[in-house]
């Protein structure tokens, strides 16, 4: 099973910074959903988030948010229990 799905575009800086840090927290694979490339996918994203922008990360079934969502998550010590759950 794999616990974190990203909607991601290739050239995004946040995508890499939220990618990176996922891979410290000792995620080894992403299912990344790239939405430049399939703009249906991006209609899912905003079904799903409510948002526009990327990424958009979930862990598990739970919508944590952009890149900044996720470094507060983690900063305030939510991430790895998350990701421990998931």
């Amino acid at each position: 099973m794999n616990a974190v799905r990203m909607y991601t575009t290739q050239v995004c800086p946040y995508c890499i910074r939220a990618k990176a840090l996922l891979k410290q927290r000792g995620v080894e694979r992403i299912d990344e959903v790239r939405v430049d490339l399939n703009p249906s996918e991006r209609d899912r994203m905003i079904e799903l988030t409510g948002r526009r922008t990327v990424p958009q990360i979930f862990i598990g079934d739970t919508h944590v948010g952009g890149c900044d969502d996720l470094m507060q998550l983690d900063r305030n010590g939510g991430l790895v229990p998350l990701l421990k759950q998931a």
